[in-house]
């Protein structure tokens, strides 16, 4: 059973993604969370404790899903575990990754929520450098920033706009040029 804190942060997570930052206060978590008033600002005195913690939290819950799927042996199996990360990061986990990208708006002046999640992509692009270099990448630093640049374009275009459409063909044609 998930601790108090972990209810609330989840239920940061769910406000941020599903109604936007000004849905985000100690009393809608207190609510959502199902907690008695005054839990969140036992765990995070101040909104701005609350985003960090929310980001944490975040990068928690993504991490996982992202180096799940990025241990190809092909470049076929490299696109298959992009296109799956795309589906997933806009399917399943649409909330968590629209929550991320509040976020990412509000770190714009926000240095300790940037330092976090400046932290958390630190992360993600040591895994996609590592799939690069395996997979043959000439400069995998170079490959591992313009592919998360690609993807996160992508991301952002179905998380806004709810697309459905198919990214197959973008992806391949990017892990083509990256692997040339």
């Amino acid at each position: 059973m998930p601790t108090t804190r972990t209810r609330v942060l989840d239920a940061a997570i769910d406000l941020l993604g599903g109604q936007g930052l000004r849905a985000l206060t100690h009393g809608r978590v207190d609510e959502a969370a199902g907690v008695p008033p005054g839990s969140t600002s036992n765990y995070f005195r101040t909104r701005s404790a609350l985003l960090v913690g929310t980001a944490e939290r975040v990068i928690e819950l993504e991490m996982p899903g992202v180096t799940a799927g990025l241990e190809p042996t092909t470049p076929e199996d490299l696109v298959d575990g992009l296109c799956a990360l795309l589906d997933r990061t806009t399917g399943p986990q649409r909330t968590l990754t629209a929550a991320r990208l509040v976020l990412f708006l509000e770190a714009s002046h926000h240095r300790a929520l940037r330092d976090i999640l400046d932290g958390g992509r630190a992360q993600m692009e040591a895994v996609v450098v590592t799939t690069l270099g395996r997979a043959g990448a000439r400069d995998p630093g170079v490959a591992a920033r313009a592919l998360m640049a690609c993807l996160e374009g992508l991301i952002l275009h179905r998380i806004t706009r709810d697309d459905r459409g198919d990214v197959r063909p973008t992806v391949e044609a990017v892990v083509r040029g990256l692997l040339a």
